[in-house]
């Protein structure tokens, strides 16, 4: 049976779409895997978040008075999450790759090109303000070598980045951001109730309060 042609069609357009989807990724991340591990780890922090908000949105089980409070606390916590988790990864990927690019870091290749560059000051090697890229004879005496080098040095310490952001630093600012939240969301439903609370007849409020805290420390051990 001949496959109609409306189907071949589209099936032709899909296919231009993901080639050109392609060459886009490859033109953007084929010199820079460091740089796509961030991004990609970013979007997956994105996506869990949004799926947690959503859970917590359409849960019927959660009263809606709670779900004032949760859904803006769910969304602060992502928040804290992706930036942090950005934050972390992109300074120890970017500061390993200037110490690549400053030749604080080289492979055997790297050095034997520096140690026949003419005219540079050797004590300047590993400095902030040293280039290697900026060197005489870089496009054609160590490029590919150096780009080789620089992506694994940026792969490393993407990975390293992230496991230090996921497992250590956006646990501890997460745990102190919730604990602080939750005090202040507990404090609020506190206020919101004690708005509605009424005295019974010929006793103060104050009073009260008082034989209410009394009898409940009378059952403390």
């Amino acid at each position: 049976m001949k496959t109609p042609e409306f189907i071949t069609d589209m099936l032709k357009k899909l296919a231009n779409k993901g080639a050109s989807f392609k060459d886009t990724v490859l033109k953007k991340y084929g010199e820079q895997p460091g740089t796509m591990l961030v991004h990609t780890g970013v979007l997956g922090w994105i996506l869990s978040s949004l799926a947690q908000v959503a859970a917590v949105a359409f849960n019927d089980k959660i009263p809606a008075e709670q779900k004032v409070f949760l859904i803006p606390q769910e969304i602060g916590d992502a928040a804290t999450n992706i930036l942090s988790f950005y934050i972390v990864t992109q300074s120890v990927k970017s500061l390993a790759s200037k110490l690549v690019t400053t030749g604080k870091l080289k492979n055997p290749k790297i050095s034997a090109f520096l140690e026949k560059v003419k005219g540079i000051d050797k004590s300047k090697i590993g400095t902030w303000d040293f280039d290697i890229t900026k060197l005489a004879g870089y496009k054609t005496g160590i490029k590919d070598d150096f780009i080789k080098f620089k992506n694994g040095v940026d792969v490393y310490a993407s990975l390293a980045g992230s496991i230090a952001s996921c497992n250590i630093i956006t646990p501890i600012i997460r745990n102190k951001y919730a604990s602080d939240k939750q005090k202040d969301v507990l404090a609020q439903m506190q206020k919101d109730k004690m708005k509605y609370l009424q005295a019974p007849r010929g006793i103060s409020m104050n009073k009260y309060l008082q034989n209410v805290y009394a009898k409940h420390s009378e059952l403390k051990v």
